[in-house]
C-alpha cells in the first residue's frame, strides 16, 4: 500500500525479479527531486502501471560524478559493458544528455515489506 506523502521510486519491470531476489541492492538517480536520504523509507513503484511491489529503508546515499564511479559505487547494481552504455541507458530513461560530469545518487536499499 502506498502511502501519502511518502517517497517513492520507480522501477522498469525488468529490474523487479532483481531487487525481490536481493541481488540488487542500489539504485541510480539523476538530479534527484526527492532530495533520498540515509534512513527514508520509500515505496517501490513499477514503471507505467504504479504497482506497488516493495517498500524499502536507504541505508546509504552518496553523490558523486558518474565518471567518477568505483567498483564499490557499482557494486548491487546491474552491469554496463562500458560507460558509452551506461550513459545511453540514462540518457533513455532522463531523455537529457550523460556525460562523465554529470551527478548521480548512489542509492544502497534494504527491503523491509
Amino acid at each position: 500500500m502506498i502511502r501519502d506523502n511518502h517517497k517513492s521510486l520507480h522501477f522498469v519491470s525488468s529490474l523487479i525479479p532483481l531487487i525481490l531476489s536481493g541481488e540488487k541492492v542500489s539504485t541510480w538517480r539523476l538530479w534527484d527531486d526527492k532530495d533520498l536520504s540515509e534512513g527514508d523509507i520509500v515505496d517501490f513503484l513499477e514503471s507505467g502501471t504504479e504497482r506497488h511491489f516493495a517498500t524499502a529503508i536507504l541505508t546509504r546515499v552518496l553523490e558523486k560524478k558518474i565518471g567518477k564511479l568505483t567498483d564499490e559505487d557499482k557494486a548491487g547494481h546491474e552491469k554496463y559493458k562500458n560507460d558509452k552504455e551506461m550513459f545511453r541507458t540514462f540518457e533513455r530513461f532522463y531523455k537529457r544528455k550523460i556525460d562523465s560530469d554529470t551527478k548521480v545518487k548512489i542509492i544502497w536499499f534494504k527491503l523491509i515489506k
